[in-house]
């Protein structure tokens, strides 16, 4: 049985011719066309500076490096997450709070963040991470006047979010870093446009951008000199070795110029699920989009309701495996990974009922109408089968 996967990378011909020239360009690692991605990507979003690295992970890990984080610091994440976040700001020592989530899209709102800060007497914050669950760029101008109240630099966890936009009106991107200090991305084959492995970061700082570029490359400072055996350099941090290649980036070229028609690609999906799946509006609740927003569409979460559904969300996604369709669940709450139990307590109600009830449905630009049909008829067959037709009062 050939199997329909909830993400894909799409690959043509010219992704493919790209990468053959770079492999046979004197650059195989850092290069010029690390350089014309990096600028590419900058121009796209909008921002002044655009740092390339070898993973959203590393790109996380050297934004909270740069912001100093150190231990004892306060950081707030939402607890929805996927765990990379959380993972490097544990690592580095600080003291992590976690914020609850809107029930039905997983996402940290302001409301929830401020509720965090307030429960918890937090007196002085140095940063906050938000995440856009699914690709929507939700809230970022209100958590941006959070950021003015309590003074805390501001990471925008934008992983799922590339080709999104603030505002359609103004033509405001994610990654613009207008309401942010620094923005993230994943350059995973499943996210909107992919290296292979590989992230991003943007920022508008100069300061920033420059400490960044020498995080990533073990501490090294070089002077350009023009005209001379470039030999001598000095280590002015403890830094790692978070480079992305020109193979990689050869790949990021090509593909970037593609990601308004990839993401166009992604909406149209998006609202053909929505058409198909409304006529099952009593049995699970559809993702839906603020008008002036615009989303990169990475995931298609609906939210299963148990009260007229006599079947698990276990089931469910079992059911449809076994007609060759795989979904997902985005994300596993951070207080029931057994490592973070502990350090995560609290009653995160948006949490627990997001988690119980959500479910990622296939959504990537190779996904055929066939395909679509099937994974809408599919789940379609097991809502009629499981509905529960008593009357809740």
């Amino acid at each position: 049985m050939k199997f329909i996967p909830y993400g894909r990378q799409y690959i043509d011909n010219k992704d493919i011719n790209a990468v053959k020239k770079a492999l046979k360009s004197d650059y195989l690692t850092t290069g010029p066309l690390t350089e014309k991605f990096e600028s590419k990507f900058k121009n796209y979003v909008g921002s002044k500076y655009a740092i390339s690295c070898s993973s959203g992970t590393s790109a996380l890990h050297l934004t909270l490096l740069s912001l100093n984080i150190k231990k004892g610091d306060v950081v707030i994440l939402p607890v929805i997450n996927f765990i990379a976040s959380v993972n490097m700001t544990h690592i580095l020592g600080a003291k992590i709070y976690f914020a609850d989530v809107n029930k039905f899209n997983g996402q940290m709102t302001p409301q929830t963040l401020e509720l965090c800060i307030k429960k918890n007497k937090i007196k002085k914050i140095k940063a906050v991470i938000t995440m856009y669950n699914g690709g929507d760029p939700s809230n970022a101008k209100q958590f941006f006047k959070l950021k003015k109240k309590y003074n805390f630099f501001l990471i925008e966890d934008a992983c799922h979010a590339l080709g999104g936009k603030y505002s359609k009106l103004k033509n405001f991107r994610v990654g613009c870093c207008k309401y942010s200090d620094l923005a993230t991305f994943s350059l995973h084959p499943i996210k909107s446009i992919t290296t292979g492995e590989g992230g991003m970061i943007t920022t508008n700082n100069k300061i920033i951008y420059k400490k960044l570029n020498i995080l990533k490359n073990h501490g090294i400072f070089k002077k350009k000199r023009e005209g001379r055996n470039n030999w001598d350099y000095k280590i002015l941090l403890p830094g790692y070795n978070y480079r992305l290649s020109d193979i990689s980036c050869s790949l990021g070229i090509s593909q970037i110029k593609k990601l308004s028609k990839l993401i166009a690609k992604r909406n149209q999906i998006f609202n053909f699920y929505k058409k198909k799946l409304s006529k099952f509006y009593d049995y699970v609740i559809l993702p839906t989009k603020t008008d002036d927003q615009i989303s990169a569409n990475h995931l298609f979460v609906i939210i299963l309701n148990k009260n007229k559904l006599k079947i698990s969300r276990e089931l469910v996604i079992q059911k449809l495996f076994r007609k060759g369709i795989i979904t997902q669940v985005h994300y596993i709450p951070i207080y029931n990974h057994p490592f973070y139990k502990k350090k995560c307590k609290g009653n995160f109600s948006g949490a627990k009922f997001y988690y119980s009830n959500c479910l990622s449905l296939p959504i990537f630009p190779g996904l055929k109408n066939k395909d679509l049909r099937k994974i809408i008829n599919s789940l379609g067959e097991i809502i009629n089968k499981y509905k529960n037709e008593k009357k809740i009062y």
